[in-house]
C-alpha cells in the first residue's frame, strides 16, 4: 500500500480525516503547488511595485487567483479597508480590552471556545486570543454583540494573521460593511441572501431547485451555517481562505457565486439522492468533496458558472424578498 508524502494534519493545523482521500489530494497538490510558487513570485513584484490599490483590475486578477498565505494579513488589511480604519483609530482595540466585561456576552464567548476548531492541533495557544478579538468587537458593536459564527470566522482570523488586532479589524469589516446584519438577532439580509441564493438557484439550475423541494429541505437548512461562518467549517480550509481573498476585496456576492456554483458542479450527486437524510449527508460532506477540494479550479469556475450577476440585479432580488417577507410579517402581526 503506498504511503502518502502528506500529513494527516493541513497546512494550518486541521487534522484530516481517517477517510481521507489522499490519492485525489495528491493529483490536486503536484499541480497547485507550482501555482502557488508562480503566484508569491508575481504577488512579490506587484506589491514592490506600487500601491496595489491603484491598479484595481490587476489587484482583482491576482486576488482571483490567490494571494499567498504569507501575504493575507497584508492584503486583506488592505483590500477590505481595515486597514485605513485602524489607522484612524489606532488605539482602538487596546481600548475595548480596558473595558468591563458584559458578564452574559462573556460567558457565551467562553463557552464557545472549546467548540471552536476542536480538531485543529494549533488552536488552543488562540483561545485567549478568541476570547479576546471576540469580547473587544462585542463591546465595540453592541448590536451584534456576540452571534455564533462570529467565533470561527475570528479564529480563522487567527490562525492566518496570528495577530489579535488585525483580527479584531478584518472582523469589524466583515460584520459591519461586507454581510452586515447577518450577525444580528433578526439576521434580515442573511434571510434575504438565502431567499437570493434559492431564486438563483431556481433560474440557473431549476432541476436541482425543484428536486431539493421535493425532499423537503429548506435552504435556510442547507445555507444558514454557509453564510453566517462565510463557508469556514464548510468546504476545505486553502478553498475558505481563497473565498475570503475575493470576499474582502469584492464584497458579499462571492459568497452567492460560491453557493450557486456548489450547487452547480454538484447537480448529478444532488439529483442522484432518493431521500432527505442522504441529502444532508451530502451537503455535510462538502469538506470531502474533490470539486470543493481543488480550491484552484473551484474559485476559477466560480467566476464562469454563474454567469453574469450584476449588483443591480442582486439588489433588485434582495428589496423584492425583504419586501415580501416584512409584508408578510405585517399580515401575521
Amino acid at each position: 500500500m503506498a504511503v502518502s508524502k502528506f500529513s494527516d494534519v493541513d497546512e494550518y493545523g486541521f487534522k484530516r480525516e481517517a477517510d481521507f482521500d489522499y490519492q485525489s489530494y495528491e493529483n490536486i497538490m503536484s499541480s497547485y503547488l507550482s501555482v502557488l510558487t508562480t503566484r508569491s513570485m508575481r504577488w512579490q513584484k506587484f506589491l514592490q511595485s506600487a500601491d496595489m490599490l491603484k491598479n484595481r483590475s490587476k489587484l482583482k486578477r491576482f486576488v482571483r487567483k490567490g494571494v499567498p498565505g504569507s501575504l493575507r494579513e497584508e492584503v486583506w488589511m488592505k483590500t477590505s479597508g481595515a486597514k485605513d480604519l485602524q489607522q484612524k483609530e489606532p488605539n482602538l482595540y487596546q481600548t475595548l480590552l480596558t473595558y468591563e466585561f458584559d458578564q452574559e456576552i462573556s460567558d457565551q464567548i467562553k463557552l464557545d471556545l472549546p467548540r471552536t476548531f476542536p480538531d485543529n492541533i494549533h488552536f488552543e495557544q488562540y483561545q485567549v486570543s478568541l476570547y479576546n478579538v471576540l469580547i473587544a468587537f462585542a463591546h465595540h458593536n453592541r448590536t451584534v454583540g456576540y452571534c455564533q459564527g462570529l467565533n470561527y470566522i475570528a479564529g480563522l482570523l487567527l490562525l492566518v494573521t496570528k495577530n489579535e488586532v488585525s483580527s479584531f479589524w478584518l472582523l469589524k469589516v466583515v460584520v459591519e460593511n461586507i454581510v452586515p446584519l447577518y450577525h444580528t438577532k433578526t439576521m434580515d439580509n442573511l434571510i434575504t441572501d438565502i431567499d437570493v441564493l434559492s431564486e438563483l438557484i431556481r433560474l440557473r439550475a431549476p432541476d436541482v431547485h425543484r428536486h431539493i423541494f421535493d425532499l423537503g429541505l429548506p435552504w435556510p437548512v442547507i445555507a444558514t451555517k454557509w453564510f453566517i461562518c462565510l463557508y469556514a467549517e464548510v468546504v476545505p480550509t486553502e478553498t475558505v481562505l481563497r473565498i475570503w481573498d475575493c470576499l474582502f476585496l469584492e464584497g458579499n456576492k462571492i459568497l452567492l457565486r460560491v453557493g450557486l456554483t456548489i450547487v452547480v458542479r454538484l447537480r448529478q450527486d444532488l439529483l442522484a439522492t432518493d431521500d432527505i437524510s442522504t441529502l444532508i449527508g451530502l451537503f455535510r460532506s462538502l469538506e470531502k468533496s474533490y470539486v470543493l477540494m481543488d480550491c484552484h479550479e473551484f474559485m476559477k469556475s466560480i467566476f464562469k458558472v454563474p454567469g453574469n450577476l450584476r449588483r443591480s440585479q442582486l439588489d433588485a432580488l434582495r428589496q423584492r424578498f425583504y419586501t415580501e417577507r416584512m409584508a408578510n410579517k405585517s399580515k401575521g402581526s
